[in-house]
């Protein structure tokens, strides 16, 4: 349990969209030759809660995520950018018959901000303070000793869809992990100022100044 909460037995889950949901198991049954059961998951790490979904069909591709991957020499300027890449043995050279054309372009998952977490809403009725706690990429985050988790982006920045189901009504822009939502605001979103024990839903989203909006996972709170 040690190691698996420290990182350990990691794949890549690729999801019907062709998004990588992050899971690790905690045991990984041989069934039969080339062939396992894996249990005792933990869905959703490092940032990709928003991908679980439905039971990922039959087929789907997984990466183990160990020693052998090797990150991509990437300049944050390459994100984006369509590439061209020959892939084949290191010990050979790039024109060998055995290198393969490949085209990829980089978004740079890996380095969006993780979805803030723990929302409130304080205030109604009248003018709300929606509130949240952020969340970092930095290993030490999982620390308990610190009052708040590491910074990671160059500054702090959140956008705050408010949501009336598939519909964003307005968009809120904050630089610490509070903003208010007015009560004219609101009346101009609703036609009403909410009230004690109104649901509201939004989806906050961390904005990092190389790969832009971060994930969220939309919430309704009850005011």
């Amino acid at each position: 349990d040690l190691r698996l909460l420290g990182g350990a037995n990691a794949l890549a889950l690729e999801t019907p969209g062709g998004d990588w949901e992050v899971v690790q198991f905690g045991t990984a049954e041989l069934v039969e030759a080339g062939r396992y059961r894996l249990s005792r998951l933990l869905r959703g790490q490092r940032g990709t809660e928003h991908l679980i979904g439905a039971p990922a069909p039959e087929g789907s591709r997984i990466v183990l995520l160990d020693r052998t991957l090797v990150p991509l020499p990437l300049a944050t300027a390459d994100l984006s950018l369509p590439g061209a890449w020959r892939i084949g043995p290191a010990a050979t050279p790039h024109t060998d018959a055995a290198y393969r054309d490949y085209a990829f372009t980089a978004e740079g998952v890996g380095l969006r901000p993780f979805a803030p977490g723990h929302l409130r809403a304080v205030g109604a009725p009248g003018d709300l303070m929606l509130s949240w706690t952020r969340r970092s990429r930095d290993l030490a985050a999982d620390a308990w000793s610190g009052v708040e988790v590491p910074m990671v982006e160059d500054r702090e920045a959140y956008e705050v869809d408010i949501r009336d189901g598939g519909t964003v009504l307005r968009t809120l822009s904050a630089t610490i992990a509070q903003v208010p939502y007015t009560a004219a605001q609101q009346a101009a979103d609703f036609g009403t100022t909410l009230a004690a024990g109104d649901p509201l839903a939004v989806a906050i989203h961390q904005i990092s100044a190389r790969t832009g909006r971060g994930p969220t996972r939309p919430a309704t709170v009850v005011l």
